[in-house]
């Protein structure tokens, strides 16, 4: 018997929750009136505005510039008039601007003409990806282009593509999988050209196998050089960190990336953009969101327009039931709790979870049980860095206990029998320790 591939530091089994919509097909939402297109979805500065109050945009059209080096392209999902450009507090609370868009009644069919992306050279694929706004839709929203561009002293070998979908409640990669796996891994085909990636691998979770049996399928069809690889099912399992480890057994040293150990790491619905854009010149201005969790009437995966606002979303899903304790963006680990359902979603917004009150756990102090450091797959001491934080001694958390190789993964949260904020004190020591 083959040991299961995984990571074999720490990590979390919360239940998957992912019953809800597992078996919901992927549904286009209706065109709402009104969409809010934020100027800063993605990683690094805000686009720039190209358009005014008043003025027309066409679907598809680029309405907002990526500006410095890391930033990315913003698009207009549909055909329509702006409104006006506002202050929006997103999800994450990140504060920017948005164009607000009067969508309009008559929109245009899309019958796009395929492109032959074998004929073109890695650079124009690459200014392609730049062009048409793609990000990693894993929730970390990195460009792309900027990830795909390799140092001339750095060789990538393995390719590697994560469809683990390990947070609990969500399947947008799941259905995505089942629904678009030949799209998705010729998106796989087209980054490895761009990477010249001598070997592609696909890791799946195995609480997915019809997807992994689908994937395999397909390859095995189409004579395709891809690997998939089943994963044990454990949480943070799609980290990229966790995902080397699992199926190349590499490691990334502390304040390195996967390019440091010869791989590069995308999200499959990444992927699945990047095959929209380069094949059929189709930008980012849309994707699949799972709207799930217990306060959901009818939980779906939407295909629905950037700028959504999510009172559209839960209106499409038969709105809330039952007493919701909380909203968040994305899954119930990493996510962000909001309570503004006029906010828009994102490029990054893989999830709109409603989950359902629960008894309130009583905070105490840390008894130094060592759980936290047992669940921490990045081998940190939880425990420690929260004293040091609270402590104000912010220079010694990030120095001396590595805090910035912390991932916000929320293993650590989840096992305290304390229950402690550890990743919000976290997130806190690491914006203060950069101030300083």
């Amino acid at each position: 018997m083959h040991a299961v591939p995984t990571f074999r530091k720490g990590g979390v089994h919360p239940p998957d929750q992912k019953v809800f919509s597992r078996e919901q097909e992927i549904v286009r939402l209706p065109l709402p009136s009104e969409l809010v297109v934020a100027l800063s979805q993605h990683l690094g500065a805000p686009a720039k505005p190209l358009k005014a109050k008043g003025d027309a945009v066409e679907k598809g059209e680029k309405i907002g510039e990526s500006v410095g080096f890391i930033s990315a392209d913003v698009h207009s999902p549909v055909n329509g008039t702006i409104k006006e450009i506002k202050t929006v507090t997103l999800a994450n609370s990140v504060q920017c601007d948005a164009f607000v868009i009067s969508v309009d009644e008559k929109q245009p069919e899309d019958v796009p003409k395929p492109v032959d992306w074998k004929k073109l050279k890695k650079e124009e694929l690459l200014a392609s990806v730049k062009e048409h706004g793609i990000v990693g839709l894993g929730g970390a929203t990195f460009p792309t282009h900027v990830k795909y561009a390799v140092p001339r002293d750095k060789n990538v070998e393995y390719f590697l593509v994560n469809g683990a979908d390990c947070e609990p409640y969500l399947t947008c990669d799941y259905r995505l999988m089942l629904e678009k796996g030949k799209e998705a891994l010729e998106g796989a085909l087209i980054a490895a050209k761009i990477l010249e990636a001598k070997k592609i691998i696909v890791g799946v979770e195995l609480n997915k196998k019809d997807a992994i049996e689908h994937l395999k399928q397909i390859i095995s069809e189409e004579a395709w050089p891809i690997e998939v690889v089943g994963l044990k099912v454990k949480y943070p399992q799609g980290d990229e960190k966790q995902l080397l480890k699992a199926t190349i057994n590499r490691e990334i040293p502390s304040g390195k990336l996967p390019i440091d150990v010869g791989a590069v790491v995308s999200n499959i619905g990444t992927c699945y953009a990047i095959y929209e854009a380069i094949v059929y010149k189709k930008p980012l201005y849309e994707r699949i969101i799972s709207v799930t969790g217990e306060g959901i009437v009818n939980p779906k995966n939407i295909l629905a327009p950037i700028g959504t606002k999510v009172s559209d979303l839960l209106e499409f899903c038969g709105g809330l039931q039952g007493e919701v304790e909380k909203l968040i963006s994305g899954g119930p680990m990493m996510g962000f709790a909001f309570f503004d359902t006029e906010t828009p979603i994102t490029k990054g917004s893989d999830g709109i979870l409603a989950l359902a009150a629960k008894k309130k756990a009583r905070q105490t102090p840390c008894i130094s049980c060592g759980k936290c450091v047992d669940a921490c797959p990045i081998g940190l001491v939880p425990t420690l860095m929260y004293k040091q934080i609270t402590n104000h001694n912010y220079e010694v958390a990030m120095n001396s206990l590595s805090l910035m190789d912390c991932k916000e993964c929320g293993c650590c949260s989840y096992v305290c029998p304390a229950h402690l904020p550890l990743v919000h004190t976290f997130k806190t020591g690491k914006k203060m320790g950069r101030k300083k």
